[in-house]
This record gives structure tokens, C-alpha cells and sequence, in this order.
């Protein structure tokens, strides 16, 4: 035989529900400021962070309430479970997006994650872009190669050598137009807005826009011929932000992945 449902087992399954729906829509917001040009990216940050703080404990909590809910309806034989276990889950799973946006920007535990927003396989003479400058007319960041303020050649260099070993120069044993129509493809399979490919000149630029916040990265890949192979070089730089988080590293370890 069906119960009556408890009063505030209704009310605590709406608080779980608003709670988590809170919290979500923090972490929503954040980045919707920065779409519509509310704010600038640095409030975006600082909103994650704050949603980040309290976002895995609401989703704890949401996640005790609904199992809670779940066994006591089970357990008096109350009418309408469902429908309080659907509220509490919806507030779970919204602080469980909440939690989960922030944690992606933070790099790994131990990692070497260095201050910069410029990432080149060839650190000496990096290729230059050329078909973006326009598109980056209002960008804070310069594409001259560690001119960053209080940067240098040598520091960018340095730190991202230090941080990542593995970006470099890449020797393929075919001939140019190949690498370059293999490149074309991996700039598609990617995802990246083609912005110009010139084969003359072996040159490739594209533009990459992450996903929350809707950066835009600029790419520019050199490819030249070698004896009887090619050489392929990558950069990939952000327009805004003194630091990456790494990005721009992934970035260009996908494209040689899919290359």
C-alpha cells in the first residue's frame, strides 16, 4: 500500500534540485559574460573558481540526498519517488558540471605547466603568420616570438623546452605537396577554421576556438622540403591570456597525432 509522501522530503529534494541548478548556472554564466563581452575573460576565471569551491561538495551532497530519497521512498512506501529522485538527480548532475567545467582548466597535479601563451616547434626561427594578422588587429597578445611583456626569446624558449620536450621540428621521408595535402587533412579532422594554405610557400594558417570560452588560437604550419623529404614546423599561439594552461601544447601534439 502507497503512503502519503512527506512534506519534507518534497523540500529537500527542491533544495537539492536549486542548490545544484545554482551552482551550474554559475559556471554557465561564466562563460556567457565572456560571448556576449559582459566581462572579460579574467571574470570568466575567477566565476569558475568560485563555482569550483563549492560545486563538488553540492554535488556530494545532492548525490547522499538522492540516494537518501530513493531508499526511504522505497522504504515507507511513498507515492511520487520518481518524481523526488528526478529533482534531487537534475541538482546533482548540475553541480556535477559545475564541478567538473573548472577541473578541466586545471592542469594535472605535478604538472609543469609554464606562464606562456606561445608554443613553436622551431624555437630559433618559428614560422611567422602571415593570412591572420588581420583577424588578430585587436588581439592584447603580439605574434612577434617572445614579445610578450616581460618576456624574451630566450626565456620563451627555455620554458617551453623545459615543459615540453617533445614539440619539435618534424621530419617526414615524402615529398612536400604530400605532407601538405596530409597536413590540410589534419587541420579539417581537427576542427580548425582554415584561414589560408599556400602551397608555393608551404604555409598553413588556421584558427582554433576552444569550446567554454570561445578563445581563438591562431596555428601556422611551415612545411619545406629536406633532401629527399619534408620538414614540417607548427605554432600555435592565443590571442588573449598571459598563460595557456597547456593548451597550446595540446594543440599542436593533436595536430601531429592526426598528421
Amino acid at each position: 500500500m502507497t503512503r502519503q509522501q512527506r512534506p519534507w522530503m518534497m523540500w529537500i529534494a527542491i533544495l537539492a534540485l536549486l542548490a545544484g541548478l545554482g551552482i551550474g548556472g554559475v559556471t554557465l554564466v561564466a562563460s556567457m559574460g565572456v560571448w556576449f563581452g559582459l566581462w572579460d575573460f579574467r571574470r570568466g576565471f575567477a566565476l569558475l573558481q568560485f563555482a569550483n569551491a563549492y560545486a563538488g561538495w553540492i554535488a556530494i551532497a545532492g548525490l547522499i540526498i538522492t540516494i537518501g530519497l530513493l531508499a526511504l521512498s522505497q522504504l515507507w512506501k511513498t507515492g511520487n519517488a520518481s518524481k523526488l529522485v528526478s529533482l534531487a538527480l537534475i541538482g546533482t548532475a548540475a553541480a556535477g558540471l559545475g564541478y567538473y567545467v573548472p577541473e578541466a582548466y586545471r592542469p594535472s597535479e605535478g604538472a609543469n605547466i609554464p606562464p606562456i601563451h606561445d608554443v613553436s616547434t622551431d624555437t630559433v626561427d618559428p614560422p611567422a603568420y602571415v593570412a591572420v594578422m588581420p583577424l588578430r588587429a585587436d588581439a592584447p597578445n603580439t605574434t612577434v616570438y617572445g614579445g610578450s611583456q616581460g618576456m624574451t626569446k630566450e626565456r620563451l624558449a627555455q620554458l617551453q623546452t623545459d615543459a615540453y620536450p617533445d614539440i619539435k621540428t618534424l621530419t617526414i621521408a615524402q615529398p612536400p605537396n604530400v605532407v601538405f595535402n596530409r597536413a590540410l587533412a589534419a587541420v579539417e579532422q581537427l576542427g580548425w577554421e582554415l584561414v589560408a594554405a599556400v602551397p608555393a610557400e608551404g604555409r598553413i594558417e588556421a584558427t582554433d576556438t576552444t569550446f567554454w570560452f570561445r578563445f581563438k588560437d591562431d596555428v601556422v604550419i611551415r612545411i619545406r622540403p629536406a633532401g629527399d623529404g619534408t620538414i614540417i614546423d607548427a605554432r600555435s599561439l592565443s590571442r588573449v591570456g598571459g598563460g595557456d594552461a597547456g593548451t597550446n601544447a595540446r594543440r599542436l601534439r593533436a595536430f601531429f597525432a592526426a598528421l
